[in-house]
């Protein structure tokens, strides 16, 4: 009989993991003490992986510090006011302060636009989010299921700010909507566009998404018309 050596039927069933899989176990999704949603007419919804494994956004804490959005942050979410929602030309724009940054695992935020039927199963919106690492990411959910379409695969650019000295990474993430175009623009460089006709809507909710086990800090989000 042939023997095998057990390290050698590790690394073939290791070979056999997903990489998604392995990394979630590395960096499984935290609770914060505490958590819950304290900022008032807001409201958040976690991926719908995280809501699988039975995660809620009162496993992450959202709140108000002084003028800034303190959003510490357990499993992948979005988080917005119905209040707020946006037609036409505009430009939906934050400022994100990522407190301590982890160069090896990354951890995405950045901004939704045209959100619809954010509470049901079949939600739908648009969003460009910026990592520590000088990347980005553009992707798009359409009501179709519960993963993304990429529109704009991950991928470095100058514009974006690396962590500085402290660990802490600062970056500006707009979406300008105008006719028939909308961009995603990092510190007020326009790092992706698209025709409008190639996306979903781009009317409807906006807010503020985050990946998972983040600690960021977001000021001067707003809408101009």
């Amino acid at each position: 009989m042939r023997l095998v050596h057990a390290s050698a039927v590790a690394v073939a069933a290791a070979l056999l993991v997903p990489a998604g899989l392995t990394a979630q176990n590395q960096d499984p999704d935290r609770v914060v003490a505490g958590g819950g949603i304290m900022v008032e007419g807001w409201k958040g919804k976690v991926d719908a992986r995280a809501a699988g494994r039975g995660s809620t956004v009162k496993d992450s804490k959202f709140e108000m510090m002084g003028d800034a959005i303190h959003a510490t942050i357990g499993p992948a979410a979005i988080y917005w006011n119905p209040a707020h929602t946006a037609t036409g030309s505009y430009t939906v724009s934050a400022t994100f302060k990522e407190l301590k940054t982890d160069m090896g695992h990354p951890h995405p935020a950045g901004i939704f636009i045209g959100g619809q039927d954010l509470e049901t199963d079949q939600y739908k919106y648009l969003y460009c989010t910026v990592y520590g690492t000088g990347e980005f990411l553009v992707n798009e959910f359409t009501g179709a299921g519960a993963r993304p379409e990429t529109r704009a695969a991950k991928q470095a650019h100058a514009a974006i700010n690396k962590p500085a000295a402290d660990g802490s990474a600062t970056n500006k993430v707009a979406w300008r909507v105008t006719g028939d175009r909308a961009e995603c623009l990092v510190n007020d460089t326009v790092v992706a566009g698209f025709d409008t006709s190639a996306l979903g809507s781009t009317e409807g909710i906006y807010g503020l998404r985050f990946s998972h086990n983040m600690d960021a800090m977001v000021t001067g989000f707003g809408v101009e018309r």
